[in-house]
């Protein structure tokens, strides 16, 4: 017979002794729960919480979105800092600053009482029309794993579990619940697992959450492969793996179990008692890998510290200055200046005198009377939110006038782009135009006639075209979605008080067609299978290998001051294996003003057995220069920065030969290069 203790005797259980080792607390608290309890466990109730086990005082472990700030509820009641899109964030190029975002957004999940946040997002953007674009960071592995690393670390420096999400190939929202993602195990180790598996290797991280999505025809709730394989067993995950929610809907009850799925969320369909009884007795599954399931998730629940003293534990707040200045400061960091012909930005404010503010992003906040038009699962509800023209105004107070005439304006700034409304950058179904909508294009251009210093300001999550437009305008900028200090971000860019230094981590091509996943119906969006076609060839490796001009490259964005490189440094001409390569290179900002620049660093294998890109992506650093001012940047490179995935032997290798180094301020603007000799 179980027994069942009073609160003094749970009190004095192992598994409650945080002094003892961690993982004999799991497994004493493992070995007092029933198969029953296990199962009970197993799945989620009251959509973001696990179920209580009263005879062992065991609480419910609780979990909330969103990517951009802890959404406890659905009423408004309770208030949290909106912080600036995932895809803005990653424009700052900047680690510290998604160290920063992590740390306070876990001070808000802990002080609503919460364990764990649903973030970060951090699959490819593998084409510019899915929804979620604007939840995720980039098409670029390198830079997706370095800044997914970042944010998990700092949500998990507060003992609040990350949640990495949606693993994996959950590119696209179209037919998101069924649809096949057939994709090459190349591609896979290439494009779409680096960032996931470091954030196992370099962060520990103590969630994954599976898709909604098959891989290559098998549902990620259930893929042996995806979880007990690779995730648990190459790389040595301990945390627990929890469903999208709902995406369990066509998966098989014994198939998750085995699989490794911990938690079946929000509620029990798959994992409910009747089920689970009649599937373990069967021999369906067996206690092993019932127990490891549970395992894990009982570790997590010890690890943020669900039986601790209120006191040993990272304090929570929320709603402080300081969250809202990081998220300023993200906004701000995130922003890319695209165009900026003859220097119309920034305004001069002691010599402007009035400006005209048009188009229907100018009011833009993120939650209006809907709550599903907030994006889905990014949803927050903000205590404060500053408009683009609240923003400005604030800033041009009793100095410039702001009117809505362009004829009778210095300088005229519509606010344009996209919303979260379905059939936008929203969850639930992908793009339905790749354009602006009509009414927006039309003001642009009769604006562009009336005012000679027409500027853009795209307040959007994805790329769109802007062939129709944009030789008519003087200046572009892409602002994002960009939090609730968005307003003040824009307005100190405009103005110049910030310089802009954001870059595009996704690139923006002129026609959709251009883009790799555009092929054909076959590639995107499929039917019951999408086929990714273009392998390895996303993002910008495409437009290099078809040699096909994008409208904006990866890694571009322009600044109010110029930056020159100089003199290319490389330690070693020839490296064996073990080597590391040191490349150094001189940055002197050539401008008149302070500015930020991302110096990024690319590899090319000259000759190789098979087609491989033309560049990647390896080392970048953000340096901030007073005018004048240069630094020497420093990168190192180790041999696995020249390898490429094998899947003749199923490895990764280095072939002998040469390789380029290439340094620049963009993917298409490459500065300086030098070369080395790979021999083995």
């Amino acid at each position: 017979m179980n027994n069942t203790y009073s609160e003094e005797e749970i009190e004095r259980l192992p598994f409650m002794d945080k002094n003892l080792d961690l993982e004999k607390r799991v497994e004493d608290l493992l070995g007092r729960l029933t198969i029953e309890e296990k199962f009970k466990l197993s799945s989620g109730r009251f959509m973001w919480q696990t179920k209580p086990i009263k005879r062992l005082g065991v609480k419910p472990f609780i979990m909330y979105d969103g990517p951009h700030g802890v959404r406890p509820d659905t009423m408004r009641e309770i208030k949290s800092t909106y912080f600036p899109s995932a895809i803005c964030r990653a424009a700052t190029w900047n680690p510290k600053l998604s160290y920063d975002f992590g740390k306070a957004v876990a001070e808000e999940v802990r002080e609503v009482g919460a364990h764990m946040l649903l973030a970060p997002g951090i699959n490819i953007h593998r084409t510019p029309m899915n929804g979620r674009t604007f939840e995720y960071q980039t098409e670029d592995p390198y830079l997706n794993k370095v800044l997914a690393v970042a944010t998990v670390k700092g949500i998990q420096s507060q003992r609040i579990a990350a949640c990495v999400k949606h693993f994996i190939c959950n590119n696209q929202e179209t037919n998101r619940l069924t649809v096949s993602s057939e994709v090459s195990e190349r591609a896979l180790q290439e494009m779409y697992l680096p960032a996931f598996k470091a954030t196992v290797l370099e962060a520990d991280a103590w969630s994954f959450m599976t898709c909604y999505n098959k891989v290559n025809g098998i549902y990620g709730s259930e893929n042996i492969n995806l979880l007990r394989e690779r995730l648990m067993g190459e790389w040595g995950f301990r945390g627990f793996t929890v469903s999208d929610w709902n995406a369990t809907a066509f998966t098989n009850t014994a198939g998750c179990v085995k699989a490794g799925l911990s938690l079946e969320m929000p509620t029990a369909k798959k994992y409910n008692k009747s089920k689970m009884i009649k599937a373990f007795r069967e021999g369906q599954f067996g206690v092993d890998n019932l127990n490891d399931n549970i395992r894990r998730l009982i570790r997590v629940m010890l690890l943020v510290g669900l039986y601790d003293d209120e006191k040993a534990i990272p304090k929570g707040s929320r709603n402080t200055p300081e969250h809202q200045a990081i998220a300023r400061k993200i906004a701000e960091e995130g922003i890319v200046l695209l165009k900026n012909e003859n220097a119309s930005l920034p305004l001069n404010i002691n010599k402007i005198k009035k400006i005209a503010v048009l188009g229907p992003n100018k009011n833009y906040k993120l939650v209006g009377d809907d709550f599903l038009s907030g994006g889905g699962s990014s949803v927050n509800f903000p205590p404060y939110e500053i408009s683009p023209l609240e923003g400005l105004k604030e800033k041009c107070l009793n100095r410039v006038e702001v009117t809505n005439v362009p004829s009778e304006a210095d300088a005229t700034i519509i606010f344009a782009g996209l919303n979260h409304d379905s059939g936008k950058d929203a969850e639930g179904e992908d793009k339905n135009s790749f354009e602006l909508p009509s009414e927006q294009i039309e003001l642009i251009q009769k604006t562009s006639k009336e005012c000679s210093n027409t500027i853009i300001v795209l307040i959007n999550g994805s790329p769109i075209a802007m062939n129709s437009w944009i030789d008519s305008v003087s200046s572009v900028v892409e602002a994002w979605y960009g939090g609730m200090e968005a307003g003040k971000a824009i307005a100190s860019v405009i103005f110049g008080d910030t310089n802009p230094s954001g870059k595009l981590t996704i690139t923006f091509p002129k026609r959709l067609s251009d883009s790799p996943a555009h092929v054909s119906k076959r590639t995107f969006p499929g039917d019951d299978k999408v086929y990714y076609d273009e392998g390895i060839f996303v993002g910008y490796r495409h437009f290099d290998a078809r040699d096909i001009a994008p409208l904006f490259p990866f890694g571009f964005g322009l600044s109010y001051t110029t930056f020159s490189y100089e003199n290319l440094m490389i330690d070693k001409n020839k490296i064996r294996s073990d080597d590391e390569i040191k490349v150094s290179v001189d940055v002197t900002n050539s401008g008149s003003v302070e500015g930020k620049e991302i110096v990024q660093l690319y590899v090319q294998d000259v000759e190789s057995s098979v087609e491989r890109p033309i560049k990647e992506l390896k080392r970048f650093e953000k340096v901030f220069l007073h005018p004048n001012e240069t630094k020497t940047v420093l990168f190192e490179l180790k041999k696995e920065d020249l390898s490429f995935y094998n899947e003749t032997v199923n490895s990764w290798i280095v072939e002998n030969g040469t390789f380029k180094i290439l340094v620049g301020s963009s993917s298409r603007d490459i500065q300086l290069q030098g070369e080395i000799e790979y021999i083995g």
